[in-house]
């Protein structure tokens, strides 16, 4: 019975995931801090699960940073979501994937207003018709991409050319998993395992041979908060949540960070360097952080994809040590050549060691 009641609770933090036809909503940020990874995520749907998933050029910011930095008022963050579901209605699409947490907290905000306040549905569509013409349809399944990975984790597997396993011991990896606080924390119910358990990176290191890492500050903010980082001003402060964080989990000896906000991918990353810059400070082994992938990045990794064609050469934290550990196959002389095949400008921290 104590089973029994165990599994029906788990089954009330589970959410629906369609299983094909999604009209995808990209980032504005994630094409700035990595801008190989959604295109990464678009080749494993298509390619490697072969789901149909459209990539509209039409398509806007949803105006997240805005809306939560007090820049503009939530009514016109409605009337371009209630755009973004036009093309996707003209797209004939009925399935919603967003590619950043903080459009996945926008538009699920948006959906429950209007769920309660229907006048105020009702009002956006009549501006949006009055502006554009257009028109849009509720969608019937709105989900995050980092839902659709760990939905198809298993599939995924079993095309993973290299496991979460150190090649040389046979251990696996400790890894730790960072969730975004707009995909678990605004509204727990949407997020797969609620905010107090969120599954759905950690799903991902479970099937693919890891080991989860547990740690005092495994559910703290990663410390962006928008605000706090926008303004020069209150950058101490966003810095500050990311080291209490990184301090946690240092005993533990991670070999990896997986997340699945590019904000916290950014910031987990490009903290680190900041730290070790400030304070001599370095969180890694051997001289070298702890890497920080985002969950695409990860299966991109473990399938076999080239380090830096999925722009891994861009994350601050030196990923060589966790190919290393993989048994990845990569060419050191590719890092840092551009697209016209020359060298772009090196990176040269004093503290942080680089490959």
């Amino acid at each position: 019975m104590q089973s029994t009641n165990r599994d029906s609770a788990w089954e009330s933090y589970q959410k629906h995931i369609a299983e094909d036809k999604y009209y995808f909503a990209r980032s504005c940020i994630r094409q700035n801090f990595f801008p190989a990874a959604e295109g990464l995520f678009l080749d494993i749907m298509r390619n490697n699960l072969e789901k149909d998933i459209y990539d509209d050029e039409r398509q806007t910011t949803c105006t997240g940073i805005a809306y939560h930095s007090g820049v503009i008022p939530f009514e016109t963050t409605m009337g371009v979501i209630a755009r973004q579901f036009s093309l996707m209605t003209e797209a004939g699409y009925e399935n919603f994937v967003v590619s950043c947490v903080t459009s996945f907290g926008l538009y699920t905000e948006t959906l429950e207003t209007w769920k309660e306040f229907p006048e105020k549905e009702r009002e956006i569509r009549e501006a949006l018709k009055r502006a554009t013409g257009r028109s849009f349809e509720i969608p019937k399944n709105l989900v995050h991409a980092s839902d659709l990975i760990y939905k198809f984790r298993k599939e995924i597997s079993a095309q993973l050319k290299y496991r979460l396993v150190n090649n040389k011991t046979g251990q696996p990896l400790n890894v730790v998993d960072h969730i975004g606080c707009h995909y678990a924390k605004i509204f727990p119910k949407e997020g797969i395992g609620g905010a107090e358990f969120p599954y759905v990176l950690a799903g991902l290191i479970d099937e693919w041979g890891g080991a989860q890492v547990d740690y005092p500050e495994r559910r703290h903010c990663c410390g962006f908060g928008f605000r706090q980082y926008l303004l020069k001003s209150n950058r101490s402060y966003s810095v500050s949540n990311t080291k209490k964080k990184l301090d946690s989990m240092k005993p533990y000896h991670p070999d990896l960070i997986i997340a699945n906000c590019p904000g916290c991918t950014f910031f987990l990353d490009r903290w680190q360097y900041v730290i070790s810059e400030m304070e001599g400070k370095i969180y890694g082994d051997s001289g070298y952080g702890i890497p920080v992938l985002t969950y695409e990045e990860l299966a991109g990794l473990l399938l076999g994809y080239d380090p830096w064609d999925i722009g891994l050469q861009l994350h601050q934290v030196a990923v060589e040590p966790l190919l290393d550990k993989l048994g990845i196959k990569y060419n050191p002389d590719n890092k840092y050549k551009g697209r016209n095949g020359k060298i772009l400008k090196l990176p040269q921290p004093s503290v942080l060691k680089m490959y």
